[in-house]
């Protein structure tokens, strides 16, 4: 009996540790997912000002 008392304590612990992981991975992909919306934001911004272009090795620069 005392056996199966320990086991439970055991799982009961890691549960809990397993648990308290899996918030801190969803916390963390959800501050992930907010920088992944934010910066696909910014692009399109930026692309809709027409600005940022990339110059192709064959292609001279705006300015010459």
């Amino acid at each position: 009996m005392q056996h199966l008392e320990e086991r439970i304590a055991h799982l009961t612990r890691t549960v809990d540790e397993l648990s308290d992981i899996v918030a801190r991975q969803h916390d963390e992909i959800d501050r992930l997912a907010r920088r992944v919306e934010m910066l696909m934001r910014r692009e399109a911004e930026r692309v809709a000002e027409g600005s940022g272009g990339v110059i192709l090795g064959d292609e001279r620069p705006p300015h010459y």
